[in-house]
Formats: C-alpha cells, sequence, structure tokens
C-alpha cells in the first residue's frame, strides 16, 4: 500500500469520522426528544395527548418513507442555508441527522415502552412529577435497550454517509465511489470497504461493551 493511498484513506476515515460523530450527536438529541414525546402523549401517557403523538408520529413516518439518497438532495437547499454550502462532510452532517431523527426516535420508543408501567405508577404514588418520572425511572430503566437501540442508530448513520459520497459529501463512500469506482481502483474499493466494515465492528462493540457495564453495575447494586 503507496503513501499516497494511504493518505487519501486516512482523510476518507478522519471525514467519516467527523460526520458519523456531529451527526449521530445531532441525531440523537432530535430522535430523544421526537422519541419521549411519543411515549409520555400517546393514550394512557404520563402527559396524555393522543393528537399530538398522532401528527409527531405521522411527521416520523413521513420522513423515513424517503429514500435516504432523495431526502438528502430534497435538504440540499436546507443545508446550504444553515452551513452556507451543499458540499462537504458539513453540509452532509444536516442531511445526516434530519435523515436518522427519525429512525432513532422509533427506536427509543420502542425502548421506553418496555419498561414496566408498575414501576412508573410506584413514582406516581409517592407524588413524583412527569418530568422527574421521566429522567429518574423512565429513561434509567430503559437505558440498556437504548444504548443498544442508539448503537444501531450510529451503524445506520455510517452506512448513510458512504451514501452521502455518491453526491460530494466525501468521507469514505466518496472516495469508494470517485476513485475506486469510477478510476476502476480495485485496491481503494476493498480498502474502503474494509476500513467501514472494521469502524462498524468498533461501534458495535463499544455499544456491547456499554450495556454490560450498565447491567454489571445495575445487578451489583441490586
Amino acid at each position: 500500500m503507496n503513501a499516497d493511498l494511504v493518505d487519501l484513506l486516512w482523510e476518507g476515515l478522519l471525514e467519516t469520522l467527523y460526520m458519523v460523530f456531529w451527526s449521530s450527536l445531532f441525531a440523537l438529541l432530535i430522535g430523544m426528544v421526537l422519541g419521549i414525546t411519543l411515549v409520555v402523549t400517546e393514550k394512557g401517557g404520563l402527559l396524555e395527548s393522543p393528537k399530538l403523538s398522532k401528527v409527531i408520529g405521522s411527521i416520523i413516518n413521513g420522513v423515513r418513507s424517503f429514500p435516504f439518497i432523495i431526502l438528502i438532495v430534497l435538504l440540499l437547499p436546507l443545508s446550504r442555508l444553515i452551513v452556507g454550502t451543499s458540499l462537504g462532510p458539513t453540509a452532509a452532517i444536516v442531511s445526516l441527522s434530519i435523515g436518522a431523527a427519525p429512525f432513532l426516535a422509533r427506536i427509543i420508543e420502542n425502548s421506553l415502552k418496555e419498561v414496566s408501567a408498575g414501576k412508573m405508577e410506584a413514582a406516581k404514588s409517592v407524588g413524583a412529577s412527569p418530568i422527574t418520572i421521566i429522567f429518574r425511572v423512565l429513561i434509567p430503566e430503559a437505558m440498556p435497550a437504548l444504548v443498544r437501540g442508539v448503537t444501531i442508530g450510529i451503524i445506520g448513520i455510517t452506512e448513510f454517509t458512504a451514501v452521502a459520497g455518491a453526491i460530494g459529501a466525501g468521507g469514505l463512500g466518496s472516495l469508494a465511489i470517485r476513485f475506486g469506482y469510477q478510476r476502476f481502483r480495485e485496491d481503494v474499493l476493498i480498502a474502503t470497504v474494509i476500513i467501514i466494515i472494521l469502524l462498524v465492528q468498533v461501534i458495535q462493540w463499544s455499544g456491547d461493551s456499554i450495556v454490560k457495564a450498565i447491567h454489571k453495575k445495575r445487578y451489583k447494586f441490586e
């Protein structure tokens, strides 16, 4: 492997990590707000408001119905408005965040619904406020499932960066397309695929390790 190829791969990896980190952070923040809102506003929820829950659910389903490559194109004007350009890793973060947030919202919703209703009822019985129940009972009890779900979401965002590379986002996906496919550089194509596979494995391993640590701490004190 020559020095030029190493430099290309290193630059592509750094751009991919940059996109994955910030997109995951913003998507998680948006997804957490949406997911919690869906759970607490559903019928019988802590802050019951079925109409609001239905509206939010419909918006989430609508965004999720778009193929990601089309969603990126539709969000190009928004990226240009926010960051001043529609090209490069920073511009891609806008599309990646918005595209991944609804997916994470559903994962978070399902994770929170795994929490026993009895534990929330017990918190209500001692006069805990809805906010206290959300942050002291609901989220902590669902943490293992949340971590597993978020891990899946981050892996999905990693895959999305490869798709975003097709329209000038940069990263390993762009490298694979511009050099590996268009210039028939099989070494570049194979190397980028291997790096992405390794990156996904590291993300999955990290998520599994965090879940094990949570379980170990929880059972230790129980």
